[in-house]
């Protein structure tokens, strides 16, 4: 019986990766948010494009539109992999505006309006994704589940808290995986049957046959109060024709345990860089049969040494990208980008730090987010004074400090 490996070419991925990020600020002032540097070394879309590389989904256009020259130059860096004699690719697609003068109106519209793409490569079934978001996941086992159900469309969905769900698209279910009712960021979700304080959440993630796929965009493009969204308008009516099915994360095989995490806020971003320093992770980035993947280049290691005046550097529970140079300094539960440097006397507690930065001598940060290739000057703190911060820089309802390349530093 053939699986979903085996099928690989008649499967084409659209990967959405144009999104501003607003909440994210000043992390997207220049970039899109699937740009955003996670975990030392990564962005952020590199967790999609190795789920799906590992998935053995290797026929994938990206469509981009904000702020897109770092992801571009991204993308060609790392993600050149694939091989084009076997069919596999990762290509990418900015706007066409194949319509006069109109940028993608909402997540159905960027599809619709690439449609073309589906007339090219003819595949059987179309997977939808975003850029966005943490999370390991086999697409050949989603594959599976909507062959198995005879499905026409597969939701892939996450138990969430009921005080979460009002920021998510949630979806009823009939039979155990049959969904019967679906409202996005509604005010008064609607619980898993057996729970009252428990839903079932999109994550985002669509699976369709490409003929109801088509369809369904199509008659939205033609509804003019329709936002062209596919939470808010092609999801609700497809369920009321079609069979439409959940399927769960967590269902058996799936590699991440079940961890998922949006990064759209400056304190999830950082709280989901914190899980990875954990002892025993919810996320391994260690997992070598599921490898995530990215263009880290040619780096020396990372370097902890003792400065000229003495001071031995350390570091404790934290994450060091190549190229790292702690000189006399001290870094604590903190992630660290390549080529940052970290000068005497100076420590870091609860960072995100991105690559090519520069930290002097007798600074001191806790719970700050380190713009790229941003120099701190001798003496700086930052962190402990909330209200100082919040005149220079973003401060978050947790706490968390972000400082952009440019922001006035004194």
């Amino acid at each position: 019986m053939a699986t979903a490996r085996d099928r690989t070419g008649e499967i084409l991925t659209l990967l959405l990766a144009g999104g501003q990020g607003q909440r994210l600020r000043p992390l997207t002032e220049r970039r899109a948010k699937p740009a955003v540097p996670f975990g030392g070394v990564y962005r952020i879309i590199d967790f999609t494009l190795s789920n799906c590389v590992n998935s053995f989904f290797r026929r994938i256009y990206i469509l981009t539109q904000y702020e897109s020259v770092t992801l571009h130059r991204h993308l060609r860096r790392a993600w050149g992999i694939l091989s084009p004699e076997l069919g596999e690719f990762v290509d990418i697609v900015p706007p066409q505006q194949r319509l006069p003068n109109r940028w993608y109106l909402g997540t159905a519209d960027a599809v619709f309006q690439n449609l073309y793409l589906l007339q090219q490569e003819r595949p059987r079934w179309v997977l939808i994704v975003g850029g966005d978001h943490i999370y390991k996941m086999d697409y050949s086992l989603l594959l599976d589940a909507h062959i198995d159900r005879g499905a026409d469309a597969t939701i892939v969905c996450i138990d969430v808290p009921v005080e979460e769900a009002r920021n998510f698209g949630v979806m009823s279910v009939h039979d155990g995986d049959r969904i019967v009712g679906f409202e996005e960021k509604p005010r008064e979700p609607a619980t898993v049957p057996g729970s009252d304080d428990r839903c079932l959440a999109s994550m985002g993630i669509y699976l369709f046959n490409t003929e109801v796929l088509v369809r369904a965009l199509v008659r939205d493009a033609k509804d003019t109060f329709s936002s062209k969204d596919f939470g808010h308008n092609v999801i609700p009516r497809l369920i009321e024709e079609r069979d439409v099915r959940a399927y769960n994360i967590t269902s058996e095989g799936q590699p991440g345990g079940g961890y998922w995490r949006d990064v759209g806020t400056l304190d999830s971003y950082w709280q989901a860089n914190m899980d990875l320093i954990a002892r025993h992770p919810e996320f391994d980035l260690y997992d070598d049969a599921w490898p995530i993947r990215s263009g880290t280049g040619h780096r020396p290691p990372a370097k902890i040494c003792v400065s000229t005046e003495g001071t031995v550097g350390r570091f404790e529970q934290s994450l060091l990208a190549p190229g790292v140079v702690v000189t006399g300094g001290q870094v604590t539960r903190s992630i660290i980008g390549p080529r940052v440097e970290v000068h005497n006397a100076s420590e870091l507690d609860q960072c995100v730090v991105m690559g090519g930065s520069r930290i002097g001598k007798d600074v001191r940060l806790r719970k700050v987010i380190v713009e790229e290739s941003t120099t701190l000057p001798d003496g700086i703190e930052i962190g402990f004074d909330l209200d100082h911060d919040r005149e220079r820089f973003t401060v978050t309802e947790q706490g968390v400090v972000a400082v952009p390349n440019l922001a006035p530093l004194q």
